[in-house]
């Protein structure tokens, strides 16, 4: 608790892009209303596995079903811990029959990593670690296009010859001359698409989109619009994994080093325990109960179903007041007795970000990834609350600010109550579910 307590470390920035194109308000309103470009080719951590056996070795450590997953295929993988709660999500592509990618943030990489150094199955590991590590050429760049104009603009630079493929599956097409793949998915409940391809080729692949994406009003996304992403899937990125405890990961936290974002990451906002545990989540609480394989062993499966048997949180969105966000902003700026400042669209002020959320006086649950959205109009935020306080249109209090902070990003202030109310996750009725996938 001290080392992540203590962690000067801010919020997760996005590397390799600027803060804003143009504006991030008109950029998150691209995915909704128009067509959006965001750049992954920075930020995501790969883990490259290639083998006859990539698939019984995941089945070790994933809860989630393999069977059937054939190449050109991607799915949501989901890792637990000894006692059943979340170490990571992450995206995994079967390039083909022995080659794997792992995307995501760095944890999911890093527990399979470790893991695969002294495995018996026929399996190699390589990680390319993102540009928050080391800014360098990678073997693939990679971008999505999103929003209601989005199959349009992708149809017109692909010479209309757009891969029919299914949901979460992969497909080929040419853009510009050069040989892409294309990941099916959407953002905003229409087709959307994660293109990939050669790192050399991503230019000539840009200014395509680019060029043609000017009478769809194409907006590029910077690193404040993109970080607001999140809250309006309905998808809890970044929690704290469930590493920091038991003998079990005791080899696992010897192995890690200063390289690590698990090592040097922070642990911030209003929720305080001495138990780390109470930071942890688990797989079904935060959605991904319909993925798990109950027919076959793997890390915390008892603990996961004992777990699936009591759950007593459910996932929501959150809608700050926005009178009290307004008042908070006030006196962080001008206020005696300041609340701590509020920084739009993303406020948080830690790698981990956990902020307590109250019935009356009881603690009832645990906000997490905060923004304000420029589609919503409001501050959301995704939290786990109390089953029984879990319905849209309920109103609970979440603490804003950071008690006894030892941390020197964090300004002095007093901690503030901000009214919320429960709203559905996703936020909104036709974003499409991360846990489909």
């Amino acid at each position: 608790m001290k080392l992540l307590r203590s962690s000067d470390l801010g919020p997760y920035v996005f590397p390799g892009i600027p803060a804003e194109f143009t504006n991030w308000r008109d950029e998150a309103r691209a995915w909704k209303e128009g067509v959006a470009l965001l750049e992954q080719s920075y930020h995501m951590t790969e883990l490259h596995l290639r083998g006859r056996e990539v698939i019984p070795f995941l089945s070790q450590f994933a809860i989630n079903k393999f069977d059937p997953f054939p190449a050109k295929k991607a799915k949501q993988i989901v890792l637990a811990g000894h006692d059943g709660n979340m170490i990571a999500d992450a995206i995994l592509f079967r390039e083909d029959e022995e080659f794997f990618r792992v995307v995501g943030a760095p944890f999911a990489s890093d527990w399979l990593l470790f893991n695969a150094q002294d495995t018996p199955f026929d399996v190699t590991a390589e990680k390319d670690d993102n540009w928050s590590v080391q800014p360098h050429p990678r073997d693939v760049f990679r971008i999505q296009v999103q929003g209601p104009q989005a199959l349009a603009l992708v149809s017109e630079v692909a010479g209309g010859s757009v891969p029919e493929v299914k949901f979460f599956s992969v497909g080929e097409m040419t853009i510009a001359g050069k040989t892409v793949r294309a990941l099916r998915h959407g953002m905003a409940g229409t087709p959307g698409f994660e293109i990939y391809g050669p790192w050399d080729d991503q230019q000539a692949v840009r200014e395509a989109l680019e060029k043609a994406g000017e009478q769809y009003g194409l907006r590029k996304v910077g690193a404040l619009a993109y970080s607001t992403t999140a809250q309006e899937s309905g998808w809890m990125p970044m929690p704290l994994p469930a590493i920091y405890h038991g003998t079990e990961m005791k080899a696992y936290r010897e192995w890690l080093n200063a390289y690590f974002l698990e090592t040097i990451g922070s642990l911030g906002g209003s929720l305080v325990s001495d138990d780390i545990r109470d930071y942890y989540v688990d797989p079904i609480e935060v959605g991904y109960g319909g993925l798990v394989d109950w027919n076959r062993d793997f890390v915390g499966r008892d603990a996961l179903r004992e777990k699936a048997a009591n759950q007593s949180r459910r996932k929501v969105t959150l809608v700050w007041n926005d009178d009290d966000v307004s008042a908070t902003i006030t006196s962080s700026l001008f206020g005696d007795e300041p609340g701590r400042f509020l920084t739009l669209p993303t406020p948080m002020y830690a790698t981990f970000e956990s902020d307590a959320v109250l019935d009356g006086d009881r603690n009832i649950g645990v906000s997490q990834w905060s923004a304000y959205s420029a589609n919503a109009g409001h501050v959301i935020s995704e939290a786990l609350v109390d089953t029984s306080l879990a319905e849209p249109g309920t109103e609970l209090t979440l603490l804003w600010g950071e008690p006894d902070s030892q941390r020197r990003t964090v300004d002095a202030h007093q901690v503030r109550e901000i009214r919320v109310t429960v709203a559905p996750a996703p936020y909104f009725d036709k974003v499409i579910k991360r846990d489909q996938r």
